[in-house]
């Protein structure tokens, strides 16, 4: 059975989608069978993992709401292990769509639980918003991932982020955890960087990833050519930092590998 981690924080910018595809590519390289769902209407993970958003007719959005089954659109990416649910622009109509559906939240929930079975990881790429999309993966997930920027606003929303967190908790998802917080965008040359490093490890302790995500040139590059930096430069400190942090989660998870 599939572990499901929602990577979610309504502020914008901050390595979500980065961090979604290069997880489930990491996790990928390490032999787990991993799908990357990508639940934001930006459709970034869809093009960083090589599909052009314009091509896709079906994605999450129709899984969703017009009850089409989710198997029917996973596509294979360029890495073994690694398969993607696509986006495209119309997943923004949703939120609208799904205002007057029965067990609007669970919608996500029950397109994965189809298919939960055949992965190790399922990654889901949240938008930059608190709305009923985030609040579905929420639902839908075993646990969430924070990235958090090493900026100086770095700590404001996460109050607001724990809070709809504890509110999913107690309304949707009593299961719900938060598998840790993951710092990006660690410049070492600036003393802010070690500034907010030093306030989230004191203020969240044990919830803090002890992989550090650097800010990295190679990591910004790769999804233009449509690929995780695993695959565009295996060798660049980005791409080591998330094969370090898939190591992190695979053990701390100890998952028995899908034959």
């Amino acid at each position: 059975m599939g572990k499901i981690i929602a990577i979610a924080n309504q502020k914008g910018g901050v390595g979500k989608t980065t961090t979604a595809m290069n997880l489930a590519a990491s996790l990928a390289v390490l032999e787990y069978k991993t799908l990357v769902i990508d639940a934001d209407p930006q459709a970034n993970t869809t093009s960083g993992l090589g599909h052009d958003p314009k091509e896709i007719e079906v994605s999450i959005y129709e899984c969703m709401v017009d009850g089409i089954d989710i198997s029917t659109i996973i596509r294979k990416t360029s890495m073994d292990h690694l398969d993607l649910v696509p986006s495209h622009i119309d997943l923004v109509g949703a939120e609208v769509e799904m205002i007057n559906l029965d067990n609007r939240e669970e919608k996500m929930k029950a397109v994965i639980s189809k298919i939960k079975d055949l992965y190790d990881f399922i990654i889901i790429d949240c938008s930059p918003s608190l709305g009923l999309i985030t609040i579905n993966a929420l639902t839908a997930a075993n646990s969430v991932i924070i990235p958090v920027q090493c900026e100086y606003f770095a700590l404001e929303g996460l109050g607001k982020l724990l809070n709809t967190i504890k509110i999913i908790q107690t309304r949707l998802n009593p299961d719900l955890e938060i598998e840790g917080i993951l710092l990006t965008m660690y410049d070492v040359r600036l003393r802010l960087s070690n500034q907010v490093v030093e306030e989230v490890r004191m203020h969240f302790k044990n919830l803090v990833f002890n992989t550090i995500i650097p800010r990295n040139v190679r990591l910004s590059e790769a999804p233009s050519f449509g690929l995780p930096a695993i695959a565009f430069d295996a060798d660049g400190k980005g791409a080591i930092a998330y094969l370090n942090l898939a190591g992190e989660i695979a053990a701390k998870n100890s998952i028995e590998k899908v034959k």
